[in-house]
């Protein structure tokens, strides 16, 4: 029997095949995102890419037609300050060589997206990418559409073609794996900067403990 490569312990993300790819977190997107309340989306991406550094997980900013569209958003950009994101003219992330070049090149095949919007910019790299071999992970609470509807048809054509829907805390917790491992400092330290209701109470154990909360960068 053909395995499903979804399923087993095979099928969950792991740091060292993993690349992830941020495209389009810019303001002129911003204005027009109805899917989700827009701070909820900066929150969440600003935490997956400070999950990212925690594991050295190779990250990718980029933006389109920055000159218009305006810069990344510094929340993103304070994560990752010494890296110019790659600013493209393709709406399709996977059709510039400039972002697909460094991806081959890492070998990684779990390829973690997030985007703005979803019906868009997330799903043309995210259907292009599946048929050139990736297991595609796709961080539904780091991106948004122009409205609820154009988001969740987005998720399902998606679905459809082979990609895994996945929120950030989900994404940080695989890569975790093993409170046992050296980053669970710094997946705590996300934890208590962005996890909402989990961030309040683990900030009050360690409240509790008397221990200082640990920074996230």
């Amino acid at each position: 029997m053909e395995k499903n490569p979804k399923t087993g312990l095979a099928g969950l993300l792991r740091p060292e095949d993993s690349i992830l790819v941020l495209i389009d977190h810019q303001p002129y997107q911003f204005t027009n995102l109805h899917s989700h309340e827009p701070t909820m989306i900066v929150n969440n991406v600003v935490a997956l890419a400070k999950s990212a550094k925690v594991f050295n997980v190779p990250t990718i900013l980029t933006t389109v037609l920055e000159e218009r569209g305006g810069y990344i958003i510094k929340g993103l950009q304070d994560v990752f300050p010494e890296q110019k994101p790659i600013n493209r003219t393709f709406i399709n992330t996977w059709e510039d060589p400039n972002v697909t070049d460094i991806v081959k090149k890492s070998g990684r095949k779990q390829l973690v997206l997030a985007a703005l919007y979803t019906e868009i910019c997330l799903a043309m790299p995210a259907i292009q990418a599946l048929a050139e071999g990736y297991d595609v992970f796709i961080v539904t609470d780091a991106s948004g559409g122009v409205t609820a509807e154009a988001h969740d048809m987005a998720v399902r054509r998606m679905v459809q073609a082979g990609a895994v829907p996945i929120t950030w805390m989900a994404v940080m917790a695989e890569w975790q794996r093993d409170w046992a491992r050296d980053t669970a400092a710094g997946v705590a330290g996300v934890v208590a900067e962005h996890g909402g209701g989990s961030g309040v109470a683990f900030a009050w154990e360690l409240q509790l403990l008397a221990t200082p909360v640990p920074a996230a960068h």
